[in-house]
């Protein structure tokens, strides 16, 4: 990737028309005969909370952590999960332990062009803006995982194909999702990464980082310091209300993207970000 990294998220979406799947044996038949209709819709619901709680994790749990997790009794979670595991969306592992399941990749996949598409158009926005490299990440699992960005205007620019994936710890839009999530989830997530250090300038003690991370939601924005590679400055912000956790950056070489040039790219961000989040928020209520 040399000087083309971009120093920079999880996918919850599960599509509809696949997920009528769920429990199609059962409750199929309740439905028939013009039952439990209401047990239908909480029993997906509880669902797609169990597979939420799988990707806090990164990626499995075993039946107690699930239990204490959601609240929910231990036969409760068992018969949903194993209605999961027939439909493909939970593998139920040797260990004993339920991990996220093969066919949520081509649902993830499919949302995540989705939400690069949307996002394009003001990516190019910040490019006229700023003249350097925009994109667009989410955090899926424990990685973050570029889905779209628009090229800087120099002949020297940072590039990242979109579908790479890095360490959120020591990249602008990891830490500024990171931002966002429970301290003890952040934790979790540091000790199943393992914070490798990529240049001199990466945090690799998570106390430091979690403070750190408490300076990030306080100012609003994150800056990677040459954190993933030397010499490139990245500057981020979460996008609020997104289906997925995400954040866009903007990212070019420190010499360009100089402490005078943040205060003109952080207000675009913020301005951008919130202009995404509405997309977003449209898009729901049209569905």
């Amino acid at each position: 990737m040399g000087l083309a990294v971009c120093s920079g998220a999880r996918s919850r979406s599960v599509g509809r028309a696949d997920s009528v799947a769920l429990r199609a044996g059962e409750e199929g038949e309740l439905m028939a005969r013009g039952e439990g209709g209401a047990n239908s819709v909480q029993s997906l619901a509880r669902a797609f909370e169990l597979l939420e709680l799988l990707a806090d994790a990164g990626g499995s749990q075993g039946l107690s952590q699930l239990s204490a997790s959601s609240g929910l009794p231990l036969t409760t979670i068992h018969r949903l999960m194993s209605t999961l595991v027939q439909q493909g969306y939970a593998r139920h592992e040797t260990s004993r332990r339920y991990a996220l399941g093969p066919r949520l990749i081509r649902l993830g996949a499919a949302a995540s062009h989705m939400l690069g598409s949307w996002a394009k158009p003001h990516l190019a926005e910040l490019v006229e803006i700023t003249g350097e490299t925009a994109n667009l990440a989410v955090l899926e699992g424990d990685r973050v995982v570029y889905l779209a960005q628009a090229p800087g205007k120099h002949s020297m620019r940072m590039f990242t194909e979109p579908g790479r994936q890095v360490d959120p710890h020591c990249t602008a839009v990891g830490k500024a999702m990171l931002a966002w999530l429970p301290e003890r989830q952040v934790r979790d997530l540091l000790t199943r990464t393992g914070m490798a250090a990529r240049t001199p300038n990466t945090i690799t003690n998570p106390d430091l980082l979690v403070a750190h991370l408490g300076v990030i939601r306080q100012q609003g924005f994150a800056v990677d310091e040459g954190e993933q590679e030397v010499g490139v400055r990245c500057v981020a912000v979460a996008v609020p209300d997104s289906p997925s956790l995400a954040a866009i950056s903007v990212s070019g070489p420190q010499a360009r993207v100089t402490e005078q040039a943040l205060m003109m790219i952080v207000p675009a961000l913020q301005r951008v970000a919130a202009e995404l989040s509405h997309e977003f928020a449209a898009q729901e209520d049209a569905s």
